[in-house]
């Protein structure tokens, strides 16, 4: 039941990171930082889609690893844009907190996962 509540909420987050992304672009004129956060924001649930379908537990364990990391850069990409004011408190709160919901189920996904592994073992 996990793995496809954060199939959704990564697929979700992925449609506002490119709505976000295209925002940035058109509006702010901002390409750099928000080409980065693109590539971490969609990546997220790449590697979600991928833990899914994983071989083992260990692979399922590996690739969520991946997608927490790219969950985690592209808060931090969330943060400078809004450090360095590209985007205000408005625009930036929505997403963040959208990301920050995504990363603590995948955190808590690979917690359980790991300790049903010791369990077995």
């Amino acid at each position: 039941m996990s793995e496809s509540i954060i199939k959704v909420k990564s697929f979700e987050l992925a449609i506002s990171g490119v709505n976000f992304y295209k925002y940035l672009v058109t509006e702010k004129k901002e390409f750099v930082m928000s080409k980065q956060f693109l590539r971490s924001i969609t990546s997220v649930g790449a590697n979600v889609r991928e833990a899914v379908n994983a071989q083992s537990k260990l692979d399922f364990i590996h690739k969520l690893a991946i997608a927490q990391k790219e969950c985690d850069e592209s808060l931090y990409w969330l943060e400078l844009l809004n450090a360095t004011k590209y985007v205000d408190e408005k625009d930036f709160n929505p997403i963040y907190i959208r990301a920050t919901e995504v990363l603590k189920i995948i955190k808590s996904i690979i917690i359980t996962t790991k300790k049903n592994i010791q369990v077995k073992n």
